[in-house]
């Protein structure tokens, strides 16, 4: 019976995972925090259907980060959503309860305390977010709640939404902070990044790029190159991190 309770196990749920940022983490915080008895996998799934098989077979899991491509599709398989996942549309943590799976959603949090530090009231208030996939749900969660309008940029643009081509100028100098949702420039493709027009950016401008691997994104260097800040997503990854261990150990905070 004891077997049967502890949570020892957790883990990343995605597709083509082997380069995750999650793996690596969380080993590492296990050692420091002297959690031997703790262990984090990857669990990359060809279809969001074998999660039936995954529960079945691993017993002992006490939660799971998720990503690509399965942040929306995991929602029907979870017995209760956290408010804030359910109004994002997408869930990035899921805790093993009793009463059974909770879906949670900590990537706005961890965006939201990374971007803070680099923010100006002044130079921010209108954002482009660039991409419409999961991701893009939680960042543009997180910018409602800082109170900065923002627009999608996607190559086939849906309602209120722009294409690539569409930028100009005046949009450009409009929205001076731009946060690349895509997987461009992600290794080892690194020399990829959004099409934009980039020799319309300027010193007023901030781009957050969620891609981390390069450290230096061809998205981040050519904003660089015109004078703008520019940052990654580690950080981002390291506080939702974070947030996930609280879920899994104590529940939600904050």
């Amino acid at each position: 019976m004891e077997k049967t309770e502890k949570k020892n196990r957790f883990g990343l749920l995605g597709r083509n995972i082997s380069y995750s940022f999650s793996k690596g983490y969380f080993t590492r915080f296990f050692k420091e925090q002297g959690l031997n008895h703790l262990s984090y996998e990857n669990f990359d799934l060809k279809d969001i259907s074998d999660l039936e098989t995954l529960l079945k077979e691993e017993q002992d899991l006490g939660g799971l980060n998720v990503t690509i491509p399965y942040k929306q599709q995991i929602i029907p398989y979870l017995h209760r959503l956290h408010p804030e996942a359910r109004e994002i549309g997408a869930v990035n943590t899921v805790k093993f309860t009793k009463t059974g799976l909770e879906g949670y959603n900590t990537d706005a949090y961890g965006f939201r305390r990374s971007l803070e530090p680099f923010l100006s009231a002044q130079n921010h208030s209108h954002a482009l977010i660039l991409g419409t996939g999961g991701a893009s749900l939680a960042i543009a969660f997180s910018l409602k709640q800082l109170g900065i309008d923002y627009i999608k940029v996607s190559r086939q643009p849906g309602e209120g939404q722009w294409a690539y081509d569409a930028l100009s100028e005046d949009r450009i100098k409009k929205h001076t902070l731009i946060i690349n949702c895509t997987p461009l420039g992600t290794f080892p493709r690194v020399e990829e990044k959004p099409a934009l027009p980039y020799q319309y950016l300027g010193a007023q401008h901030l781009l957050y790029d969620l891609v981390y691997n390069p450290e230096k994104t061809a998205f981040m260097k050519a904003g660089e190159k015109q004078g703008a800040t520019a940052t990654n997503g580690l950080a981002m990854l390291e506080f939702q991190a974070q947030k996930a261990w609280e879920i899994w150990r104590q529940g939600p905070t904050g």
